[in-house]
């Protein structure tokens, strides 16, 4: 039996269908730590379940990975940006890939999530010993102004999806 999550009356999708949309956004994150040595697999396998968990719970807006050389305030190389489309069911689905991104100098993976409004004080306190980083606020800017869009994916289930965005 699964759980069935609507969100509006359009879009319905259930629980397996979040997971599922979330596991192309984990091999991704995987292959990035893989190929950049930002981070390791493990590490990447957190932060993943921390999107996942966000994203069950309707709190994620959007996940932005970003590749730094020269440390956390080092120049951008790398972008991904994934937005949540829980309306996504007319979507073409895409197989993760393409993320296989540089070694450079000093790397660091910056990850920022952005929540829906619906992500309140009451509702962090609820999600704190669902999550598995200690996420911090950031004032980082994701608009990847120095890098070029250059397509994308869209990772889609039912009628959730996340749709990925590419800069380099």
């Amino acid at each position: 039996m699964s759980d069935s999550l609507t969100r509006t009356r359009a879009a319905t999708f259930t629980s397996a269908d979040v997971a599922a949309a979330v596991r192309r956004l984990e091999t991704d994150l995987i292959m990035v730590a893989q190929s950049t040595g930002a981070i390791t697999e493990a590490k990447a396998r957190e932060y993943a379940h921390d999107v996942e968990a966000l994203a069950q719970a309707g709190y994620l807006k959007s996940v932005d990975l970003t590749l730094l050389t020269g440390g956390s305030s080092g120049s951008e190389v790398k972008a991904v940006t994934y937005y949540v489309n829980e309306e996504a069911g007319g979507l073409a689905a895409s197989r993760p890939g393409g993320v296989l991104w540089p070694r450079v100098d000093k790397p660091y993976l910056r990850i920022v999530l952005s929540h829906t409004r619906a992500y309140d004080q009451a509702a962090k306190q609820k999600m704190s010993s669902k999550l598995t980083i200690s996420w911090s606020a950031t004032d980082a800017d994701t608009r990847h102004l120095a890098l070029s869009q250059s397509g994308g994916r869209n990772y889609v289930s039912g009628a959730y999806g996340l749709q990925r965005s590419d800069f380099q």
